[in-house]
């Protein structure tokens, strides 16, 4: 019995591990790999191997103290509007081409004057760009809402949608809706965000009131 377990708190520990290296989110990575060297310690124990226990605690301990540091860290959020010819965006669009059709497919950027435009700087690092059509009734339809893999951990989602709020307001947005939602990990963010499932014009959404 105590020989099946450690094996299997053996592989889960390496199955943890092994995923923690393919994740591009530094949170992420961190409690992954937590679990693994956690999994680990208890493998040690069981198999009475102190320098794993040793090993994989001082690990897990590491995992923990930067994990600590990364929540405990005051950053700093902007938001900046630009124009449909600004010179930066062709390229971050054409940098992450791939992962933006796979959230937005089809996305082109616009000209129309009804529309609003800007990127969220995240210690004045380029984390975020929003696009939506705004109309009369201060709907905003979003046609693109896309963080970079990097940022991915809520944060600019809950800027925008708490600090950033005031924003959007005095843009006369009062709701904000997501057309036909076909990625998975996109529609996880919405619920995260707020967002319910409802019908609009007979079509899917999510929407959130402002």
């Amino acid at each position: 019995m105590v020989n099946t377990l450690a094996q299997l708190l053996g592989y889960l520990a390496f199955i943890f591990l092994a995923v923690s290296l393919w994740v591009n989110n530094d949170i992420k990575f961190r409690w992954i790999n937590s679990l693994g060297s956690l999994s680990f310690v208890f493998y040690g124990i069981l198999i009475h191997a102190f320098p794993i226990v040793l090993t994989n605690g001082v690990l897990f301990a590491i995992n923990m103290y930067f994990l600590f540091k990364i929540y405990q860290r005051k950053e700093k959020f902007e938001i900046v509007e630009f124009r449909n010819d600004a010179a930066l965006i062709p390229k971050f669009l054409s940098f992450y081409q791939k992962d933006i059709e796979s959230y937005f497919p089809g996305f082109v950027m616009g000209a129309g004057e009804n529309e609003i435009r800007f990127v969220v700087l995240r210690d004045i690092v380029f984390a975020n760009l929003f696009v939506a059509t705004v109309n009369t009734n201060g709907d905003a339809f979003v046609k693109i809402n896309y963080t970079v893999p990097k940022y991915r951990d809520y944060k600019v989602g809950r800027f925008l949608f708490d600090e950033g709020k005031e924003f959007l307001h005095n843009k006369g947005i009062k709701r904000i809706i997501y057309i036909q939602v076909s990625n998975a990990q996109h529609e996880k963010f919405l619920k995260v965000m707020g967002f319910k499932k409802e019908r609009f014009e007979a079509t899917d959404c999510y929407m959130k009131n402002i």
